[in-house]
């Protein structure tokens, strides 16, 4: 008995070392900034660290050496949409921010490689763009590292990096009027023959007014006449109002459209399945 108890404190101790971890605050805690600019989202991933007493830009951060932009990773910042940052047209995607800063004029860099930890493995090569922006003296102290989106206008907003007393504010501008003027086109130009059908779906599946359904799939059919599954859903409408000879000459129609089509994707057998029930 007693080797039995012996064991099992062993056992639990070496569980409670395997699984037990330490956790204290981060000295440079990671954050996350989403921030919608016009249409277009904006993300910046990055780690915070905080002067403590140190000596930033021209010390701890040299002037004329690359930067991770913040702790730890690089920075990172992904766009929604393509943009223009700092003049720069920049595709939407995801990328690494790194910048050179300098005494008054910051190189700011968009990198394409994301697997960096800080500026280890850097390669210029696979920079997407480099730009320079004046960097401003910040009449208060910023202890902590921080990224801002600010300054918004319709299309336009500044996307700034302060830290101790300086600052940069880099000019970012989004093109919102085309995903307007489509979304206007849209609306304006009426439902899909795709919105129509899935109307009539939900119409047919919830056993409601039929005859909307019809008229719904109908035109749907008048709008996609190739559409072999719209001709499907119109056999099973008029097999629900009890039209027989309409379900049965709907319902070969769409086999034979099937039929002939380089993928059924089953509505072959579906159309099968829907004349045995007719019949």
């Amino acid at each position: 008995m007693k080797n039995l108890v012996l064991m099992a404190a062993f056992v639990a101790v070496c569980t409670w070392g395997a699984h037990a971890q330490i956790v204290t605050p981060q000295p440079s805690p990671s954050a996350t900034l989403t921030q919608t600019v016009g249409l277009t989202e904006v993300t910046v991933e990055y780690s915070r660290p905080s002067l403590r007493g140190r000596e930033g830009f021209g010390k701890l951060v040299p002037y004329g050496k690359l930067w991770r932009t913040g702790a730890n990773a690089s920075t990172k910042i992904t766009f929604s949409d393509d943009v223009k940052l700092g003049g720069e047209d920049i595709p939407a995607g995801k990328y690494a921010l790194y910048t050179i800063p300098g005494e008054s004029e910051w190189t700011i860099v968009v990198h394409k490689n994301l697997t960096h930890w800080g500026t280890g493995g850097y390669v210029e090569a696979e920079d997407l763009a480099r730009f320079q922006v004046k960097s401003m003296e910040l009449p208060m102290t910023f202890e902590t590292f921080s990224i801002d989106v600010h300054s918004f206008q319709d299309n336009t907003a500044s996307i700034s990096i302060m830290w101790e007393n300086t600052g940069v504010s880099i000019p970012l501008e989004v093109n919102y009027k085309d995903a307007v003027m489509a979304s206007i086109e849209r609306t304006l130009a009426g439902p899909s023959a795709g919105d129509m059908a899935s109307a009539a779906n939900f119409y047919l599946a919830n056993g409601e007014d039929m005859d909307q359904a019809l008229e719904w799939i109908n035109q749907a059919i008048d709008m996609r006449p190739e559409a072999f599954w719209y001709v499907h859903t119109q056999a099973k409408i008029y097999y629900e109002m009890g039209e027989m000879k309409k379900a049965k000459e709907a319902a070969m129609k769409s086999k034979e459209m099937a039929a002939a089509a380089p993928d059924d994707f089953g509505y072959v057998a579906n159309n099968d399945m829907l004349l045995e029930k007719i019949q």
